[in-house]
């Protein structure tokens, strides 16, 4: 089982109404979890103990995050980071610094996605620099309950400008999922995903192999969403405790 967080479990601060009653519905049916975002304003310990804050208990080996991905992808290649993060994830890539190649890494900056900060790493990627995104989202429900511009929309202009097509590290990267799989030990055609968003959650991961994706109409979904891509998702529901309902009743079928 695969769940994402912004839109599915929390919105901002606040919990989605039957959120933690739903996870631990799942636990108790015996279904390992991994925890799935694409979030990229907040270390991971920050994730957790937000997680914690509502009541729904995540260990650190149970959430991956597009950031984690990126400093084992720099520690495998040798690469120091140009970071054009949030400050808030700067923490993440700490005594990554000596490393004999340069990667831009990119996620969601925020109020730093500012001229100066996309024209410096800009120019480290057309002086060679390896161009790395932490996810490629068009949009996220912002704490102000609209929609706002995600990390995609920066990564298709710094890619429209240096001609240079980027490592996708995040969701839909099909590797980021078979990742969480591999720490499951579980067959990519037995796993199920849950996520609000079509594009990258659904279709990411029905494209990665797996063997259903549940849209949840939480978060940034919005009407016919589960029209606009393919593959369309398995099923449309309500939100993260119908698609337990939903998993569970397969389950013990």
């Amino acid at each position: 089982m695969l769940l994402d967080l912004l839109g599915v479990v929390y919105d901002g601060d606040t919990q989605i109404a039957g959120a933690a009653s739903a996870i631990e519905r799942l636990r108790r049916a015996g279904l390992p979890l991994r925890f799935v975002s694409n979030t990229t304003r907040a270390p991971r310990g920050a994730i957790i103990a937000q997680l914690a804050a509502m009541g729904i208990k995540v260990a650190d080996e149970e959430l991956l995050t597009p950031a984690r991905a990126a400093v084992e992808w720099l520690r495998k290649h040798d690469r120091q980071p140009h970071l054009l993060v949030h400050p808030d994830l700067e923490v993440e890539f700490s005594g990554l610094e000596g490393g004999s190649g340069r990667a831009v890494i990119v996620g969601d900056a925020g109020e730093a996605f500012d001229h100066a900060n996309l024209n410096r790493a800009f120019r480290e990627l057309i002086a060679g620099a390896d161009f790395v995104a932490l996810a490629v989202n068009r949009t996220f429900k912002d704490t102000d309950g609209l929609l706002s511009l995600d990390t995609g929309a920066f990564v298709a202009a710094l890619e429209f400008a240096s001609g240079r097509s980027p490592v996708v590290l995040g969701k839909p990267s099909p590797d980021f999922f078979h990742s969480a799989l591999t720490d499951l030990n579980c067959p990519a055609a037995d796993a199920v995903m849950i996520g609000d968003d079509a594009e990258s959650d659904v279709a990411g991961a029905l494209g990665a192999g797996l063997g259903a994706a549940l849209l949840v109409r939480t978060g940034k979904y919005r009407p016919g969403d589960e029209t606009r891509f393919n593959p369309a998702p398995t099923a449309l529901v309500d939100d993260v405790a119908t698609a337990t309902d939903w998993i569970i009743s397969r389950a013990a079928a």
